[in-house]
Formats: structure tokens, sequence, C-alpha cells
């Protein structure tokens, strides 16, 4: 076994007595912040939970063997205390931290992480999250139901979990961060049964005192977690059945420190025009872009010229106004924020004059007919008819269908839609890695019959060059894979299956009495904030 991760600056953070980030500001300890959200919480499970409501509370409720620091991307050890990569990126070792305990008292154990990951895979558990382990050994048998167990995963001892892998993959320490790898305790499980999601028991940060449906969810502090001195709040709030406006007026009468939902769109420009106000929000990034797929397969979006055209022909300064300026032109499929992202490439500028010449050269001087498939619920239609125009400007005739989402995934998936704009149901990435923006929208696998891949783009060679950058699984070499992945995203800009059009931006409100880096509220792997390491300031 080579040991591969611990270099001599994480060897000195795991040796710290906490994760802590530095802050600007000395932390304070205490009190209650108070969340507010439109809708209920669905649940809590790890296996189950799988939107951005409830993603947060599950991180601070539950630990995996991975983690990230607060406010980035970086991968760091959670659960684990140290681990180990065999030669050829098939096996993974893990240690575990010594004297973690649930919130029932038990104290972790491997059998506990074997259990957790089985549970996920096992079709009775209709986990959306099973398919982001079908790297490890025996997944096809257990999630078919023909295998009780993953045979990939053991626990030789207490302390010990190893993980056999199919195929080498450098996602998978990503994936053991995800929430559907938490790991929780088999008997709190099945005493619970299905309402396992409504009494979650973990080893995270915080756990779940109250739950008053339609009203609030309390979280207290858990006084026994293994992280020295977090989290710095007493607990946490989440009241429910608060519309979007009356909890921003809530937040500016400082009854409310986190408005869940956002800012809503139509009190957007009055925010940002009141410095106050503006004060107290935060900007940031997010791992999603916005962008328009182009069928390939079928005429005229068959040849690249055409494609090519539209990416021209797009202004997308202009529609990212039209969402009041809430996002910034996109050049290429991956986020700015998004490991792989290549700096310097300014893609497809907007030239009308340059798109008319290229639709010249293919054939279609004149213009073409053609239909735009979109979402209904604002703002996306009021964007369709923002690209509805540019596309007119050089020739191009686009009708919108304008559908409940759910008829624009079928229509996109059947490969019956010529044009999709995608927001709405645009692509954020499950983890922040490259991989994860390429596989299920952009690659082959995802080119069939109810894919995402709406542009039914397949590139056999960029499938080649993907499987050789994910089996760099050598974090030393981590630098060598993401170039790979940029130069496999140029690649795809010279096809252009897609017109790239803006990666949305975050924004939350806080409150004035709220503490901690900025990064915490709009962490990019907890949304829309990070609860651990947030703090009251007075």
């Amino acid at each position: 076994m080579k040991k591969l991760i611990l270099s001599t600056a994480l060897a000195t953070l795991m040796a710290l007595p906490a994760f802590a980030p530095a802050q600007a500001q000395e932390p304070k300890r205490g009190g209650n912040m108070v969340v507010t959200y439109k809708d209920d919480v669905a649940t809590l499970d790890p296996a189950i939970g799988y939107d951005w409501q409830n993603w947060s509370m599950i991180k601070s409720v539950f630990d995996g063997l991975m983690d990230y620091e607060p406010g980035t991307t970086n991968l760091r050890p959670g659960l684990a205390q140290s681990y180990e990569i065999s030669e050829d990126g098939l096996t993974y070792t893990f240690k575990l931290r010594p004297g973690v305990k649930f919130h029932n008292g038990r104290e972790l154990v491997a059998d506990d992480v074997v259990y957790s990951i089985n549970r996920v895979i096992n079709p009775a558990t209709q986990s959306p999250g099973q398919g982001f382990f079908s790297m490890i050994d025996g997944y096809d048998a257990a999630a078919a139901g023909k295998a009780a167990t993953v045979a990939g995963v053991s626990a030789p001892d207490a302390s010990t979990v190893v993980f056999k892998l199919s195929r080498p993959d450098a996602t998978f320490l990503h994936v053991m961060a995800l929430n559907f790898s938490s790991v929780v305790p088999k008997e709190a499980v099945e005493e619970a049964g299905a309402d396992f999601g409504k009494k979650p028991v973990g080893t995270g940060a915080f756990k779940l005192t109250e739950w008053t449906l339609g009203q609030r969810l309390v979280f207290e502090k858990n006084a026994d977690y293994w992280i020295s001195g977090v989290p710095y709040l007493d607990s946490f709030t989440v009241e429910v059945g608060q519309e979007p406006v009356v909890a921003l007026l809530r937040a500016q009468n400082g009854e409310v420190d986190i408005p869940g939902d956002g800012i809503p769109p139509a009190k957007f420009v009055d925010v940002m025009k009141d410095e106050a106000q503006k004060s107290l929000v935060v900007e940031g990034g997010q791992l999603h872009t916005g962008y328009v797929t182009m069928n390939v397969t079928k005429a005229p979006f068959d040849k690249v010229e055409v494609r090519r055209a539209v990416n021209m022909a797009i202004n997308k300064d202009r529609i990212v106004q039209v969402i009041n300026g809430r996002a910034v032109p996109a050049t290429q499929p991956l986020p700015p924020s998004m490991p792989g992202y290549t700096k310097g490439y300014d893609g497809y500028k907007f030239d009308q004059e340059g798109a008319k010449k290229l639709l010249a050269e293919a054939g279609y001087a004149d213009g073409f007919e053609t239909e735009l498939f979109v979402m209904n619920t604002d703002p996306n239609p009021r964007i369709a008819q923002a690209i509805q125009q540019d596309l007119k400007a050089v020739g191009i005739n686009a009708s919108i269908k304008s559908l409940a989402q759910a008829n624009v995934i079928e229509a996109g998936g059947a490969g019956n839609a010529p044009m999709i704009w995608s927001g709405g149901m645009a692509w954020i990435a499950d983890f922040p890695d490259p991989a994860n923006f390429y596989g299920p929208i952009l690659g082959c696998s995802g080119a069939v019959e109810g894919g995402w891949n709406w542009s039914k783009y397949c590139n056999e060679d960029l499938d080649k060059l993907a499987a050789e950058a994910d089996s760099i699984v050598d974090p030393a070499r981590v630098d060598e894979r993401l170039a790979k992945w940029s130069e496999i995203y140029m690649k795809v800009m010279e096809d252009a299956p897609w017109a790239p059009v803006f990666n949305e931006q975050r924004y939350t409100l806080k409150s004035a009495r709220m503490g901690g880096d900025n990064a915490l509220y709009v962490d990019p792997v907890s949304i829309p904030v990070n609860y651990d390491y947030v703090f009251i300031k007075e």
C-alpha cells in the first residue's frame, strides 16, 4: 500500500484539535440562529435527502469519511483519521478516528460505515444517490438486489474500512464526502423505520431536538462532537411556512438571521440599491452553469458551424441583466469555482456578423426555423425570449415551447427537442470535481434515451480521455488530472454542442449580528450556509 494523503501540511492540520477555519474575527460562542423557508423539510435521512434545502442540515447532523474545508471545495478527512490508496488505485483503506460518538451515545465503529454504504446501495432504500457508488466492486449485484451486501466494502477490524473498486476512479474521495456516504447507526435506523428521516441520529455538530411539522425544526449543539470547539452556536432554528417576501421583511427587522429561500427576485434591485441592506448581502459563485443545448444528431445542428454560430449570436451580458445581474457570463461548461476551469479562455465572443458568416458557410445563409424548449417558470420564459431575439438577429427563427419541467426533461431525454434552455434544470454539481459536469450531460453514457445529455453529443475520443483523467488517483498528480479535464472541455467547446450562457451567483442575506467569514454563507457544498462554523457576534 502506498500512502498518498499525508503531506506535511495535511498531517499538521489533522493533528490540530479542531478543523475550524481561520476567521477574521475571533468566533464567539452561544446563541440561537434563525433560518426560514417557505416549504417544510422533506427528510433528514442522508440516504434519501437530495435537495438544496435539506443538504446543509444533513451535513450538520451527519458526517462521512471525507469532508471539505469550510467555505471551499478542498477535500479533507472527516471521520477518517487517515487513508491509504493502493498503487493500482483500486483499494482504499480508511482508519477511523477513535472516540467518535453518535448522538445516542454509542461509539462509531467500522461496521457502521459498511452498513451505511450498503443501505444506500440496497434497492429497497430507494436512494437517489445509489448510482454514485457504481465504482465499488460488487455494486451491480447489490444494486440489482441479487446480493445482500456489496462485496467491495469490508471492516477487517473495528477501526478499519476497506473499499475495493472495480476501476480506478479519482472521484471516489468526493463520493465519500457526499451526504449519501454519511454514517448512520443501524439500531437507530431500525428503531425509527420509515421515520428515520424525522428522527435522525448521526455524529454531526448538531442534533435534531424538535420537529414540529409545518412550523419549525430545532437543532442543538452536540456537546460530544469530535471536532474540538465546534460548533460555535448553541442551536439554530429552521422556521418553515415563511413566504420569502415576509422572511426578507423579518430579516430587515432583525427577527430572522438567514432567509433560506434567498432574496426574492422582485425585491432584489431594491435590496441592492439600499446600502444598509446591501452591506448584509454575501455574493459567491456556485457550481452551476446555465446553457442552451443543440441536438447534434439532427439538422441543422449536425453541423459544427451552426452550433458555433449560435454561441456567437447570444448576447450573454444582456441575458444576465434579465435576472438582475445575478450571474456572470459563462465561457465554458465548467463554472469558475470548479477545479479544472480553464482560466483565460474567453469562449465565443458575441459577434452577430461572425455568426451570419458561419451560417452561410454551413449552407444556411437565409437562416432556418427551429424550436427552443424552456421550463415555464419565471424567469426562464423571459430568458428564452431574449435568446430568441438574439437568434432572430442572425436569421434563426426559434419558436418557444414553454412547458412544465417534466415535459422539457422528457423531450430532452427522448431527443425530440432541437434546442433547450436549461434554466430551472441547469446543472449544479453534486460534488466539486470536473468529472461531474461531463459524464451525465456531455458524455456518451448520458446521450441515451432518457439521459440528461440533451444535445446527444457523443465523442468517444473524449470519453477515453475522461477515463484516463479519472484513472489518475494519486493526489500528487492532481494538477495533471485537472489539465486533462481542461483539455476535454476545450475540445467540447470546439465541437460546441452547447452554448454556455451564464454561471449563476448565490446571494445570501444575513443579519447584522451574524459573524464568520463570508465564504461560510455561500459555501459551495453547504447551501445556504455552513451552520457548523458561523457564529453570533453580539
